[in-house]
């Protein structure tokens, strides 16, 4: 009995440390959203390095929050609190709204309200993706291009092209947000997990060192990180084509069962 007595309030005492620390993650998630207030003072200050590092450091953050979440299971231990809501609040603001302020601030745009109209376009169809409820699929994939704006602004910025160019490219991705296609989730999609967190990891210290060393980019590291990009969108059109195959003769032979 006394032994029992003994455990109530450690084991007690472990929970509390533990809601405490489920609180702690969501605080972490939420310090993303000071990541994207700065990349935007530092854009509007025209330090656009500084401002793409807070943009990283955001991205860092919204990396590795989930799994903290996940270990620590938040859900379970502050059931009341929407952290899956906070993320995409926090997201929005680094992923769309930083960048899309950049880009304007740069002159990476058309001058005058057809830039503005551009920057709407990124603002609006994020919008559309952020709140559609199969956003996230069942098997680990973002439905539609996953708003990874901020990665599309950093390219376009080493790449130096001329603003009808960039503008022509962030139309074509803000259309493919309402284009049905499965992209891989990087921490969270099975199939090749591995290879695309070990390919991930490489590019993350490519991009570490084209960050430091933004005033004058080494081009060639700038197109080898950029063959991960390419990696992640050809092998997410591929996975799409590959469970959507599966899927078809999954059905195929349950009706002929």
């Amino acid at each position: 009995m006394e032994e029992m007595a003994a455990t109530q309030p450690r084991s007690s005492a472990n929970e509390t440390m533990l809601k405490v620390l489920a609180w702690a993650v969501h605080a972490y998630t939420a310090s993303g959203a000071l990541m994207g207030l700065l990349a935007i003072e530092l854009a509007a200050e025209h330090r656009f390095r500084g401002s793409f590092v807070m943009m990283a450091v955001a991205t860092a953050i919204d990396s590795s929050d989930g799994v903290l979440a996940r270990r620590l299971q938040v859900k379970a231990r502050v059931p009341n609190f929407d952290g899956a809501l906070l993320d995409n609040i926090v997201d929005y603001l680094t992923y769309v709204i930083a960048p899309a302020y950049l880009m304007l601030s740069a002159g990476m745009l058309p001058a005058g309200a057809w830039g503005y109209a551009v920057a709407a376009a990124v603002l609006l169809s994020s919008a559309y993706g952020f709140c559609q409820t199969n956003a996230k699929t069942p098997d680990h994939y973002f439905l539609g291009f996953p708003s990874y704006w901020n990665l599309v602004a950093f390219y376009l910025y080493c790449f130096g092209l001329r603003p009808a160019l960039n503008a022509a490219i962030l139309l074509g991705f803000a259309a493919m947000v309402f284009v049905p296609i499965k992209y891989i989730y990087p921490s969270r999609t099975e199939l090749l997990r591995r290879l695309t967190i070990t390919l991930g990891i490489i590019w993350a210290a490519l991009i570490a060192y084209l960050l430091a060393t933004l005033q004058s980019p080494n081009h060639f590291v700038v197109w080898l990180s950029f063959s991960f990009i390419g990696y992640y969108l050809i092998m997410s059109i591929v996975l799409h084509a590959w469970t959507a195959w599966v899927l078809h003769r999954t059905r195929t032979d349950e009706r002929q069962a």
